[in-house]
């Protein structure tokens, strides 16, 4: 939920609109408002404005919006995570399956964020209030290589990287049966299931959000086939959905696949296993890799066994 607070600006305020904002909702901290004024919940005289800095004149009237949950603060938890780098400005995880990456519907605590709060506090005042430090997120059920800022430089740098598709990510992912060529791009548009409203799917010509996924087939087992896949954009569910259209599901994915798996598997066969990304003030990109986790490798070697 949202709710919107509107006011008129006197000239004995606070000129400055993230300033003006942090006096008259003081709940929030000034580097959370001005992430909301950046995200574009700030209009001033019924205009968008995005500038924290935007000066205000007597009588302006100004309407934000926040969202509900922004008054509670994420909590810090104690707990371990698999680093595979951190330095001053991120750091690199690679994630469990099973393992939430940030508070939402259902999940208030025990998220990866929560316990990366507890190991490095300053995130806190990084990015999105409700998700502090994620520049990118993956699937619950999905493992591997997850990155995070620590400070605000750091996550703008990484964000507008993501959002150029500067980064190349790359998958593991088993599927059943084998696509029809073993290498191939899918370019399919996105959109939310009209049916399922917790699914994606498929788009119509002209409908969703471009989508477009490269892959190549690393071996063959017969009735399943191992794949290495990169998104080109960064839709939700993109690999499931996109695998699900070519026919070759992912294996153990109960929503675009099989309802009863095709293998012993305790959920679907996708890790993050790469990722290559340009870090703050750099000119290189710099490649972080997270190995295939265990239940998955076992997965494999029982394919090979026949």
């Amino acid at each position: 939920m949202n709710r919107v607070l509107s006011f008129i600006f006197d000239a004995e305020d606070e000129s400055r609109l993230d300033k003006f904002l942090v006096g008259k909702v003081p709940s929030l901290s000034r580097a959370k408002i001005q992430n909301f004024i950046s995200a574009g919940m700030a209009r001033v005289n019924d205009q968008l404005v995005q500038k924290p800095a935007h000066h205000l004149e007597t009588g302006d009237k100004i309407e934000f919006v926040i969202s509900e949950s922004a008054d509670e603060e994420v909590a810090e938890e104690r707990g371990g995570l698999d680093v595979l780098y951190v330095d001053e400005s991120i750091v690199v995880i690679n994630k469990a399956a099973g393992q939430v990456v940030h508070p939402g519907a259902g999940h208030s605590g025990g998220t990866l964020v929560n316990t990366a709060l507890g190991l490095w506090p300053e995130m806190r005042e990084v990015g999105e209030p409700t998700r502090p430090g994620v520049v990118h997120r993956l699937d619950k059920d999905t493992s591997g290589v997850l990155l995070l800022a620590r400070n605000q430089v750091a996550y703008e740098w990484l964000v507008k990287q993501f959002k150029s598709r500067k980064t190349q990510k790359t998958y593991l992912a088993l599927v059943d049966g084998a696509p029809p060529t073993p290498t191939g791009k899918i370019e399919a548009a996105v959109a939310r299931d009209a049916q399922h409203r917790q699914r994606m799917a498929v788009a119509y010509a002209g409908s969703g959000r471009k989508a477009t996924t490269e892959y190549h087939t690393i071996k063959g087992f017969g009735h399943h086939t191992l794949l290495e896949v990169r998104p080109l954009t960064g839709r939700t569910h993109q690999i499931r959905v996109h695998m699900a259209f070519l026919g070759c599901p992912v294996t153990g994915d109960r929503v675009y696949g099989r309802r009863k798996p095709s293998l012993p598997i305790s959920r679907f066969f996708l890790h993050a296993s790469r990722i290559k990304i340009m870090l703050p003030g750099e000119t290189q990109f710099t490649e972080f890799s997270a190995p295939l986790p265990g239940d998955l490798e076992q997965v494999l070697k029982n394919l090979e066994k026949g």
